[in-house]
Formats: C-alpha cells, sequence, structure tokens
C-alpha cells in the first residue's frame, strides 16, 4: 500500500474487523489481545483503540456485521412470492443454514458466538426484533390471504419464534449437531406443527 494513501476513518474499521475476526478464527477469543491486531496491521494498538475502545467492542461490531448479513437474507425470504406457509418454513432454514455456516463451522468462532451473547449487547436485542418484525409481516401476509386464521400476527410470531429458539440459537444448534440430528428435516416438522394451529379447518 502507498503509505501517502490515507485511509477514510470507515475503511479502518473494516480492516481493523476484518484481521481480528481473522485472527480469532485463527487464535482463538481468549489467545487474542488487541497488540496482536494492531502488529498484523502494522499499527500501534492506541491507533486500534481510537477505533474501538475495547477487544469486545470489535467483536460486537463484527456480530452486528453478521446479523445484518443474516437479517437481509430473512427480509429477502418475507418479500418473496412464495406462499406464507412456505416462506415460514423457509426464514427457519436460512436462520438454521446461516448459523451453521458462519458460526458454527469452527470452535473459535463459536466462542465468539459465547462472548456476544454472555454480553447480550443492544445489537443481538436488535437483531431479534428485526426477525420477529420478518415473521409478523409474513403472518400478515399469510391471513390477508386466508392461509392463516385471523389471530394477532405480532403475538403469534413471537410465539413461534420462542418455540424455534433451537434452530435459531447458535449455542442450542451446537448440541443438536454434536447429537447428529437432520435439522433441516425437524425444522420443517416444527413448523408445520406450529401452523397447523394457525391453518383454517376445511
Amino acid at each position: 500500500m502507498n503509505p501517502q494513501v490515507k485511509l477514510r476513518p470507515d475503511d479502518t474499521r473494516a480492516r481493523i474487523m476484518e484481521t481480528a475476526d481473522a485472527l480469532f478464527r485463527r487464535m482463538g477469543f481468549a489467545k487474542t489481545a488487541v497488540a496482536d491486531i494492531a502488529a498484523e496491521l502494522g499499527m500501534s494498538p492506541a491507533n486500534v483503540y481510537r477505533f474501538f475502545p475495547s477487544k469486545n467492542a470489535i467483536v460486537e461490531a463484527i456480530c452486528q456485521r453478521c446479523l445484518a448479513e443474516l437479517e437481509e437474507q430473512a427480509w429477502a425470504v418475507a418479500r418473496s412470492k412464495a406462499p406464507a406457509t412456505a416462506r415460514v418454513e423457509r426464514l427457519f432454514l436460512e436462520i438454521l443454514a446461516y448459523n451453521k455456516e458462519n458460526l458454527l463451522e469452527e470452535q473459535r468462532v463459536h466462542d465468539i458466538v459465547l462472548v456476544a451473547i454472555e454480553h447480550n449487547w443492544e445489537a443481538i436485542r436488535a437483531h431479534k426484533d428485526s426477525i420477529g418484525n420478518v415473521l409478523e409481516l409474513i403472518l400478515r401476509d399469510g391471513i390477508a390471504a386466508g392461509e392463516f386464521e385471523p389471530v394477532d400476527p405480532r403475538e403469534t410470531a413471537g410465539l413461534i419464534n420462542r418455540s424455534m429458539v433451537m434452530f435459531t440459537h447458535p449455542v442450542l444448534i451446537g448440541h443438536c449437531l454434536e447429537e447428529h440430528q437432520d435439522l433441516e428435516a425437524a425444522v420443517r416438522q416444527s413448523v408445520r406443527f406450529l401452523l397447523r394451529a394457525i391453518t383454517p379447518r376445511t
């Protein structure tokens, strides 16, 4: 890189996050210090602290980025033209697939997830609300189309999300994978079981 080129603050933040993410995956969260991240970037720890007040703040920013990616996928499912029943099923399959691919492949990445859950950052609470809004939109569409009974969509979205937590919570997914369960089949069975409660009887 040309030393005369000055990076914008957002670019520097992104470089710190990418470097930290790579080190967390390679060395583990606990063994990675801010000094390691700074050394990898060729900058001083003080410079890293200009952008992030702590190592946990870096992890929070990484988690925010991951959650934003997942939410984008979830909204794409919600806005698709498929029947509401199919969209609910696809929503939970997408969440499961994202967690398996991005958060559970390596134990060291899983450790980062545990840190995020332990600190219960606002980003995680906002993510839960966002997924609830996605599900609520799908339910509203299903009610309007006559696929579902005229239930309270917000309350019902909360009930379904709580019932499906084992397929959306990274730690619980990890436990299920250790038992070699076919989680995709379980998602489909669980969604269909839950949606029968709000499907009009013919």
